[in-house]
């Protein structure tokens, strides 16, 4: 009879540990942890960052720019609520309507909409923005552009604010190819027709117009014309008949044809103004004011049409 060793036995013993092992399944490694999302940092135009971790979903809109923009990057489902003023697009009217404009804001309706964020512009009242701060609302405060470019940088602040970044992307290529295609068009002209621009003809012997610094002002600049209110000392002022008729404009856009019902047939029978070459000429236009007032996208509209009546031979 043969006799095993202690050798052998522990060799046996060590085969059947490892066979066992094999077939026993390994452990599962830990799942590693998914790093969590860096707040998005925001700065509004009064200096105060803002720091969110999604998109807001519930925002009142207090001023007409900001409903314009809101809707044409993809956030009109997400506005709960605008100022009396936002009338475009169509889809925006029906949306509650908390008063505002140059009026009181109804701020039991909006504070019962219970919003995350309430998107206030320059034209809101400081005094407004402050009293619905102390009621405990978010408000973000987004500044006037200057100039066409930094509209493009205030649909990008929105669409940030509301996750919309691709959609505001492909509409600021558009609008940046409509604007390049203008400005191709104009830089060769040489002339550039006189342009006064009527905000309010309510006194004919000194309406108001707009100055230097002005979106109008730099859309008509940018267009191909001359704005003679640029000569004028602030943004909005009165001028003149007396001036107006040494100025001599070539051109009339009334910006209150819309909202007053100024006609050139009216402002034709103005005392004085006859003389003025572009009543003689019946070069008197009305104008859509929303589109050099509001900075929104809508200012390229703007640009568009007046550089279609500045120079209409180069435009189709």
């Amino acid at each position: 009879m043969r006799i095993k060793t202690p050798f052998v036995s522990f060799s046996l013993l060590l085969l059947a540990g490892l066979v066992l092992s094999a077939c026993t399944p390994a452990a599962a490694p830990s799942p590693t942890p998914e790093p969590t999302p860096a707040p998005l940092v925001l700065t509004d135009g009064l200096g105060r960052q803002f720091s969110l971790t999604s998109p807001y979903q519930k925002i009142v809109s207090l001023a007409a720019s900001n409903t314009e923009i809101l809707f044409a990057i993809g956030a009109g489902d997400q506005v709960v609520a605008r100022d009396s003023f936002s009338d475009y697009p169509e889809a925006a009217l029906a949306v509650t309507d908390i008063g505002g404009g140059w009026g009181e804001i109804d701020t039991e309706t909006v504070v019962s909409l219970e919003p995350d964020l309430v998107l206030a512009a320059q034209i809101n009242a400081s005094e407004q923005i402050t009293a619905l701060e102390q009621l405990g609302l978010n408000v973000f405060y987004l500044a006037n552009p200057t100039d066409l470019e930094g509209m493009f940088g205030n649909l990008r602040i929105v669409a940030q604010l509301t996750g919309h970044q691709t959609e505001a992307e492909a509409l600021i290529e558009t609008l940046q190819k409509r604007v390049q295609a203008v400005d191709q068009v104009i830089a060769p002209l040489s002339y550039r027709p006189s342009v006064f621009y009527e905000l309010d003809g309510t006194d004919p012997n000194a309406p108001w117009t707009a100055g230097p610094g002005t979106f109008i002002d730099l859309l008509i600049e940018r267009a191909g014309g001359f704005n003679i209110g640029s000569t004028l000392d602030s943004d909005w002022a009165q001028i003149s008949i007396e001036t107006l008729i040494t100025q001599n404009p070539t051109i009339i856009l009334l910006g209150d044809a819309v909202w007053g019902g100024i006609t050139p047939e009216m402002v034709a029978a103005r005392a004085g103004w006859d003389s003025i070459s572009a009543v003689q000429n019946g070069m008197v236009y009305p104008f859509d004011d929303n589109l050099v007032s509001r900075p929104g996208p809508r200012l390229v509209d703007g640009l568009e049409e007046l550089a279609k009546i500045f120079h209409p031979g180069n435009f189709e």
